[in-house]
């Protein structure tokens, strides 16, 4: 039996993961800051609920240890993040460290926790959640950009010397998921001078081209069991098409295209 390491697990792409691995066979152990209020996952097969914050630097190097001399492990799957949707002039110095805590820091944290276990077996396999924000930059969101800017550019750096040992790394960017990331995911700023953006930024998303987060999870598990020294995956036929588009044309004029789509200029 496969193992798959998720953090994230109570929600959204996370939870869809570990049902999705567990139909499939694998060993699922599922972290979240608070498993007790967990139900669905607690009724599938193969699958284990942990606590774990993932800002808390000496929680992480302790779960890890405990779970690497406990289970054979084949995935790590860093999920655990939320959106920052707010111009930078709004947001305080605490959201932004926050952001980057969660989304960047506590990503490197868990890998580098697991790499030394990794390194030993001579093989491993980490996936991280970006976005298609880690591709280009949707306006309003340039602190949520630069965190997932961070983790695709650190994953490409890492991969040539996980690769040297054994251990791959890689990233799965959806588009916009049909879960509740715009909801308890969210954070978010207001100022007056940036109402009308933000009122237009809005108006410009179309939920109906969103994707669920059952088939973001199919895309994991692609990634996580093709074999592949693939680094990105796009996932999601709004992320698919928008990428598609801005290489066609190019980085400028896509990025003049989508300032016209939301704000008519």
């Amino acid at each position: 039996m496969k193992t798959i390491f998720i953090t994230g697990a109570s929600s959204g792409l996370g939870k869809a993961t570990a049902r999705l691995f567990s139909a499939r066979g694998w060993r699922v152990i599922a972290s979240m800051r608070n498993p007790e209020k967990e139900t669905d996952l607690l009724q599938l097969d193969n699958v284990i609920l942990i606590s774990l914050d993932v800002t808390d630097p000496v929680q992480i190097e302790k779960t890890v240890g405990k779970i690497t001399q406990q289970y054979e492990l084949d995935v790590v799957f860093n999920n655990a993040g939320y959106g920052l949707i707010a111009p930078l002039e709004a947001v305080s110095d605490q959201q932004i460290t926050r952001q980057f805590e969660t989304n960047v820091m506590g990503v490197i944290r868990i890998t580098k926790a697991f790499i030394p276990y990794f390194r030993e077996k001579g093989r491993g396999l980490f996936i991280t959640t970006t976005s298609m924000g880690g591709v280009f930059g949707p306006p309003l969101s340039s602190v949520y950009c630069a965190s997932k800017f961070a983790m695709e550019g650190w994953t490409a750096a890492l991969s040539y010397e996980l690769g040297q040992l054994g251990i791959g790394i890689k990233t799965v960017a959806p588009g916009g998921i049909k879960t509740d990331f715009t909801g308890r995911s969210l954070d978010t700023a207001a100022h007056p001078a940036y109402e009308k953006m933000m009122g237009q930024l809005y108006a410009g998303f179309d939920p109906t081209a969103f994707t669920t987060a059952e088939q973001i999870a199919e895309v994991v598990y692609e990634a996580a069991t093709d074999g592949k020294e693939q680094l990105r995956y796009l996932a999601g036929e709004d992320a698919k098409t928008l990428y598609a588009r801005s290489l066609a044309i190019g980085n400028d004029a896509f990025h003049k295209e989508r300032t016209t789509l939301f704000f008519g200029e």
